[in-house]
């Protein structure tokens, strides 16, 4: 099947999000102004991304045949996703997620993983042997059973199609894969972690960064490790610091963000991921793409329905990435040179000046384009 810019492969969940006065402690009932529902789980996420961004997109997961599920489906498709991989099932319901949200714009999360458990590794291996041949990449996340998520990864590596993975949470299963090549998108701790468990984390690494911390050397040290095991990109996502860029050369390029309102940063962490538009395959000229408008971390939530139907192409049609944010969105694009004289360019989420909020300082968050 052909004319697939992205298959993405994960989980599709519903966001029923409460913003608190406070986080509650163990045992503590905390009580929000109200509820919000909002589209959730990295893959689907990470499909919205790609189709906002212009890309043709196919979504490989499963709901529940109930009417959370169905309203799930619907906006996906409203947002330009071919949900034709999305297995309904009748024997669990859709996933959920229960989402707290602080004053500063932390965050509690609790999820329900419901038809995610059901995406089986043959339903993606049948999926993707229909889909893979001519697409040009291959998205996986890691809220699906182990198996649909090697399954994923292998079927991309023997369909020769570059494969982006995102390792949150970090499964075992993982590091069994960095073999076969996957460009990795994990944030600072799972970067920490997934060292860790594939056996190239130097003594003594830390667990974590401060916020408002440059990207530490243990950091650092592991996405190099990890680079020179994949044999490919690892991109960091950094929260408020930006992204880390490490290439398997050993060059390593950190993109700060600029100043931003934090409003929420759940969904935030993995949107690298669902960003990331590699080549289509060898030989292939760099296809770009331009920003989506998500607001990323700059408004309350996750994902939020569109203003219209495939507005964001209409404004300027499929392709032409465009520095600068366009109307309603707070998107901007910092070019660099990477090793070898490559032209690298990172997309950031940025502040919104027509949602000024209270909560936090700065965010962003960043993948790249070839």
């Amino acid at each position: 099947m052909s004319g697939i810019d992205v298959v993405v492969v994960g989980a599709v969940n519903v966001d029923m999000v409460v913003n608190a006065p406070r986080l509650p402690a163990p045992g503590e009932t905390v009580v929000g102004p109200g509820v919000e529902r909002y589209g959730g789980g990295k893959g689907a996420n990470a499909a919205v991304a790609a189709a906002r961004a212009g890309g043709a997109v196919v979504l490989v997961g499963a709901v529940g045949d109930d009417d959370i599920g169905r309203q799930a489906l619907r906006d996906l498709q409203d947002d330009g996703v071919d949900t034709g991989g999305v297995e309904v099932s009748a024997s669990a319901p859709t996933g959920v997620a229960l989402i707290v949200v602080g004053p500063g714009g932390e965050n509690q999360i609790a999820v329900g993983a419901g038809a995610n458990d059901d995406v089986s590794a043959e339903a993606v291996v049948a999926r993707l042997g229909r889909l893979l041949p001519g697409a040009g990449c291959v998205l996986v996340s890691t809220e699906v059973p182990a198996a649909a998520v090697a399954a994923a990864v292998r079927a991309a590596r023997a369909a020769g199609v570059r494969c982006v993975l995102n390792p949150a949470p970090v499964l075992p299963v993982v590091a069994d894969l960095l073999g076969l090549g996957p460009i990795l998108t994990p944030n600072a701790g799972e970067c920490l972690a997934l060292a860790e468990l594939a056996g190239v984390a130097r003594p003594g690494a830390a667990t974590g960064e401060p916020p408002g911390a440059p990207p530490s050397a243990s950091v650092r040290d592991a996405a190099l490790a990890l680079a020179e095991l994949t044999g490919a990109d690892v991109a960091v996502t950094l929260g408020a610091d930006g992204v880390l860029l490490v290439e398997p050369t050993g060059a390593v390029t950190h993109v700060p963000p600029r100043p931003a309102t934090v409003r929420d940063t759940t969904g935030a962490g993995g949107h690298l991921q669902r960003r990331a538009r590699p080549r289509a395959g060898p030989g292939r000229a760099p296809r770009r793409r331009r920003p989506a408008g998500q607001r990323r971390g700059v408004a309350l939530g996750r994902r939020r329905r569109r203003p219209g139907r495939h507005a964001h192409r209409r404004r300027a049609g499929r392709g032409g990435l465009r520095p600068g944010p366009v109307a309603g969105d707070p998107s901007w694009v910092e070019s660099f040179t990477a090793s070898g004289g490559t032209t690298r360019r990172v997309v950031l989420r940025g502040s919104d000046a027509s949602r000024p909020g209270p909560r936090g300082s700065r965010a962003a968050y960043g993948f790249w384009l070839w």
